[in-house]
C-alpha cells in the first residue's frame, strides 16, 4: 500500500498528495500557514473518502471564502467526491446564521431596505402610467368582467367587518366621551366628539388598516401564487399585459370600494355613539340627530371621504407589485404577503400625518 503523504510545491503553489486518505490522514498534511495553494494534486492518491477529501479541501482552502483549488490528475471518482464535499461544504456555511450587527449597520441594512422599496414603487408607478395610456387609446381592451368580480369581493365582502368594527368604535368613543362630559353637564357636545373623530380619522384610518389587511394580502397571494404555477407567463405568452389583465381591474375597484367603505363606516360609528349616548346621556334620538344637523358640516365628511382613495391607491400598488415580484416557491409568497400589509400599514399612518399636517395649515 502507497504511504500517505503530502507535500507543498512553492513553484507550482500545488498541494500534492498520495497514498491513502481517510480520517487518520491528517498528520499527513504539511504546514501551510501562509501559503496560497492553487493547485491539488492527486495523481498518487489511491484511495479517498469523504474525511480525507474534506481534510484536502481544508487544507487548500482554510477559509471558507478562499477560492477553490484546481484539481488535478484524480480519478475521476476521487474529482466527483471532492466536488460533492466541496458543495457541501458551501451548502453549510450558507446555512449558519448571520453574524449579529451592530446598530448603524442595522440601521443602513434598513435604510437600504426602505430606498429599495420606494424605488421599486415608484418604477411600478411608471409601468402602470404607459400601460393605463395605452389603454386608454383602446377601451375595448378593458376588463369589465375582472373589474365587476374584484369589486364585488373587495366591496361586498368587507361590509360586514367595516360596519362591526366602525359601530363597536363608535359605542366606544361615546362612553369615553360620555364619561367626561358628565362631569362637566356638557352632554350634547358628545355628539360634536363622534362625528369629528369618526367621520374625520377613525372611519377612513380603520377601513383602510381593515382593507390592508384583509384585500391586500389577499391580493399579494392571489398575484404570487399566480406566478409560482406560471399563471402570469401564460398571460404574457398568449400577448396580454399581466398589468392590464390584473393589476389595472384591482386598483380601479380599491379606489371606488374605498370610499364607499368609509361612507359606510361614518354611518356605522355614529349609530353605534347614538345608541350609547340613548342609554347613558339621556341624549334621545331625535336630539342626537338634530345636533348633528346643526353641526356636521360637509367638509368633516369630505375630509374623510379625501383620504379613502389615496389610501387605496397605496394599498392597490403596494399589494400589486409585492405580487408581481414574488419567486417561484411557496416561502415567497408569504413573505411577500407579510410584507404588502407592514408596508401598507406604515403608509396608511405617514400619508394620515401628512393629511392632519396639511389640513391644519390650510385651516380646514
Amino acid at each position: 500500500m502507497t504511504e500517505t503523504r503530502a507535500h507543498f510545491d512553492e513553484a507550482q503553489g500545488a498541494l500534492i498528495a498520495s497514498g491513502v486518505w481517510h480520517a487518520e490522514a491528517a498528520a499527513a498534511l504539511p504546514d501551510l500557514a501562509g501559503k496560497s495553494v492553487r493547485i491539488l494534486d492527486g495523481a498518487g492518491v489511491t484511495q479517498l473518502d469523504t474525511n480525507g477529501a474534506w481534510l484536502l479541501l481544508t487544507a487548500a482552502r482554510p477559509r471558507a471564502g478562499d477560492p477553490m483549488p484546481e484539481l488535478r490528475a484524480f480519478q475521476p471518482q476521487h474529482q466527483a467526491m471532492l466536488q460533492l464535499v466541496a458543495q457541501h461544504a458551501a451548502a453549510t456555511a450558507a446555512q449558519t446564521g448571520p453574524r449579529h450587527e451592530n446598530l448603524l449597520e442595522l440601521i443602513g441594512r434598513s435604510a437600504l431596505v426602505v430606498w429599495s422599496n420606494v424605488i421599486g414603487l415608484l418604477g411600478f408607478v411608471g409601468q402602470l402610467f404607459l400601460e393605463l395610456m395605452t389603454l386608454l387609446g383602446h377601451p375595448g381592451r378593458w376588463r369589465w368582467r375582472e373589474f365587476g368580480t374584484q369589486l364585488g369581493s373587495i366591496f361586498v365582502g368587507a361590509i360586514p367587518i367595516v360596519t362591526g368594527m366602525l359601530f363597536l368604535l363608535g359605542v366606544v368613543f361615546a362612553y369615553l366621551l360620555g364619561d367626561q362630559a358628565l362631569q362637566f353637564g356638557a352632554n350634547i357636545f358628545v355628539v360634536d366628539g363622534i362625528l369629528l373623530a369618526v367621520m374625520r380619522e377613525v372611519s377612513p384610518v380603520i377601513v383602510a388598516v381593515l382593507v390592508a389587511g384583509r384585500t391586500g394580502a389577499a391580493i399579494t397571494a392571489q398575484l404570487g401564487t399566480m406566478k409560482v404555477t406560471d399563471e402570469i407567463d401564460a398571460i404574457t405568452t398568449l400577448g396580454l399585459s399581466p398589468l392590464a389583465v390584473l393589476v389595472i381591474p384591482r386598483m380601479l375597484a380599491l379606489l371606488i370600494a374605498m370610499p364607499l367603505l368609509v361612507f359606510i363606516g361614518d354611518i356605522a360609528g355614529v349609530v353605534g355613539g347614538m345608541l350609547v349616548a340613548q342609554e347613558q346621556l339621556d341624549i334621545s334620538y331625535y336630539v342626537f340627530k338634530d345636533r348633528m344637523v346643526d353641526v356636521m358640516d360637509l367638509t368633516t365628511l369630505l375630509v374623510g371621504l379625501c383620504k379613502a382613495p389615496v389610501f387605496a391607491a397605496f394599498i392597490a400598488l403596494i399589494a400589486c407589485r409585492m405580487g408581481l415580484s414574488v419567486t417561484r416557491d411557496a416561502r415567497s409568497v408569504g413573505a411577500n404577503t407579510t410584507s404588502t400589509v407592514v408596508q401598507s400599514l406604515v403608509a396608511i399612518i405617514v400619508l394620515n400625518a401628512m393629511f392632519a399636517v396639511t389640513f391644519v395649515k390650510l385651516g380646514i
